[in-house]
C-alpha cells in the first residue's frame, strides 16, 4: 500500500502542469490525491478526502510574485516565473495530500494510543507530537528529494532525448528527412505523440483516473465561482470539466510553439540541437504564457484556435466528479477565499 501511494504520487507531479492553472488570475486551483487545491490571489486552500470520508483541510496567504517584484511582472519574464511559482505551489499541494493519504503509517503512538497525524494537527491547530512531525517530514524529505531526480530525468529523456534521438536515426535512413523543416516537424511530432501516450496511459490507472475526476472537480466549482452562482454540489455540477486556462491547453500549447522555435535554431548536431533544447525551454513557456494570457481575452483571434487542442484534451485529463468529489473543492475555495478576505482582499463567495 505504500509503495502504491509513492507511485500514485510520481505519477501525479509527471502530470502537475496539465492539472493546474498557471496563470495569475482571480481563482484557480489543481487536482491533488483525493483533494483539490484552490488559490486566490493571497491565499491558497488544500481539501483533501480521507478513506473514513472527514475532509482534512489546510490554508496559507500568498503573496504574487508580481506585486513584491515589478520586474517579474514583465511580458514573458512573468510566464516564466509564474509557471514556476505555480509548480512549486503544486508541488507542495501535492505532498499535503501524499501525506493524507499515507498518514497511517505516519502515526505514532504513546502508551499504546496513536499519535495525532501532521496533516491532522494542521486541520485543528493543534501540535503534533516530536515524533510524529519527525517522522513526516522524513516521509516528506524523502518523496522531494526522490520525485525531483526522477521528474526532472523523466522529461528530459522522455520529451527531449527520445524524440530527438527517434528523428535523427530516422534522418539516417532517409537523408531528405533532414532539412531544418521536417526534421523538427517529425521531432515535434513524436514529441507530441509521446506526451499525448502518457496522458492516455496513465488514465487507465483507477487511482489517476480520480485525480482526473479532481480535476473536474475543479474546473467546475471555478465556473460557478466566476458566474457569481452559490457554492452548492447542485450547483457546480452544472458546469463543464472544460476550462480554458487549464495547464492542459498550456502544455499543449508549448508542445506546439517549441516546434516553430527549433526551426529556428541553425545547428545539426545531435548534442548541440539537445542542449539548445533545454536552454530554450524558458522561453517557450514564457511565449506560450503570453499566448495563452491573449487567447483567454481574444477568443475570435487566431491564438485561440492554438488553445483549441487543449481544450480536446481536456476530454482525458478531467472526468465528471461525484458529489463528494465536487465539494472537495467547494471547501477548498471556501477556505481560500476566507483567507483571502482575512487579509483585506474584496472576493467575495456569491
Amino acid at each position: 500500500m505504500r509503495f502504491r501511494n509513492y507511485l500514485r504520487f510520481l505519477a501525479a507531479v509527471q502530470l502537475l502542469p496539465a492539472l493546474e492553472s498557471g496563470e495569475e488570475t482571480l481563482v484557480g486551483g489543481q487536482a491533488v490525491l483525493e483533494g483539490v487545491m484552490m488559490r486566490s490571489p493571497h491565499a491558497w486552500a488544500i481539501a483533501c478526502r480521507k478513506p473514513s470520508g472527514e475532509v482534512v483541510t489546510m490554508s496559507e496567504p500568498l503573496e504574487r510574485p508580481s506585486e513584491k517584484h515589478k520586474w517579474m511582472g514583465w511580458p514573458i519574464v512573468r510566464g516564466v516565473m509564474t509557471l514556476g511559482y505555480a509548480m512549486n505551489l503544486g508541488y507542495r499541494a501535492l505532498r499535503f495530500s501524499a501525506n493524507v493519504a499515507i498518514e497511517d503509517i505516519m502515526e505514532e503512538g504513546s502508551e499504546g494510543k496513536p499519535a495525532q497525524s501532521a496533516t491532522a494537527a494542521a486541520k485543528s491547530g493543534e501540535t503534533a507530537s516530536p515524533k510524529s512531525r519527525e517522522k513526516a517530514a522524513a516521509i516528506s524529505g524523502w518523496l522531494a528529494a526522490v520525485n525531483v531526480v526522477i521528474s526532472l530525468a523523466f522529461f528530459i529523456f522522455t520529451y527531449k532525448y527520445l524524440p530527438l534521438l527517434a528523428a535523427t536515426e530516422l534522418k539516417k535512413l532517409d537523408p531528405a528527412l533532414g532539412g531544418r523543416i521536417i526534421f523538427n516537424l517529425i521531432d515535434g511530432g513524436i514529441r507530441l505523440l509521446l506526451f499525448l501516450l502518457f496522458i492516455w496511459g496513465v488514465s487507465l490507472w483507477k487511482d489517476i483516473r480520480r485525480v482526473y475526476e479532481y480535476h473536474g472537480a475543479e474546473h467546475k466549482t471555478v465556473f460557478a465561482f466566476e458566474n457569481g452562482d452559490p457554492l452548492t454540489t447542485t450547483e457546480v455540477q452544472k458546469y463543464s470539466t472544460f476550462h480554458p486556462r487549464c495547464g492542459t491547453s498550456f502544455l499543449m500549447t508549448v508542445m506546439l510553439i517549441s516546434i516553430g522555435f527549433y526551426m529556428l535554431i541553425p545547428y545539426t548536431t545531435f548534442w548541440a540541437r539537445f542542449a539548445s533544447r533545454i536552454a530554450l525551454l524558458p522561453v517557450i513557456a514564457g511565449v506560450s504564457y503570453e499566448i495563452i494570457r491573449f487567447a483567454a481575452k481574444h477568443r475570435g483571434s487566431l491564438f485561440a484556435l492554438m488553445t483549441a487542442p487543449g481544450l480536446w484534451l481536456q476530454r482525458i485529463t478531467t472526468r465528471p466528479p461525484s458529489d463528494d468529489e465536487a465539494q472537495c473543492a467547494i471547501v477548498a475555495l471556501e477556505h481560500a477565499m476566507l483567507l483571502e478576505k482575512e487579509r483585506g482582499g474584496e472576493l467575495v463567495i456569491a
